[in-house]
């Protein structure tokens, strides 16, 4: 399937933490592609002021769904909260064209 929708997450995150933050990454990266419905790609994105994950989604329910999902609100969330400094910005987007 192809990528409809974006989920992107934006979190504040110091350079000590990145380390960890990396880690709830990469832990749950191989499941949330393989047991997520319409789950498509997953990429971390860091630069100086922030680090952003891209999940791709093959629509804009799957994505909203996801944010409900056990592994988000348990294992994900709960993982990345102590890293931040700030509230994630939460958005998604529909892809045109």
């Amino acid at each position: 399937m192809a990528v409809k929708a974006y989920l992107e997450v934006t979190m504040q995150i110091p350079a000590e933490n990145r380390k960890a933050a990396a880690k709830v990454y990469s832990d749950y990266r191989k499941s949330f592609l393989e047991t997520i419905p319409g789950a498509e790609s997953k990429a971390l994105l860091v630069r100086d002021e922030d680090v952003q994950v891209l999940h791709g989604f093959d629509s804009v329910e799957h994505a909203e769904d996801y944010l409900k999902s056990e592994m988000f609100t348990k294992h994900v969330f709960p993982g990345l909260k102590p890293t931040w400094t700030a509230d994630p910005e939460v958005r998604i987007f529909s892809v045109v064209g």
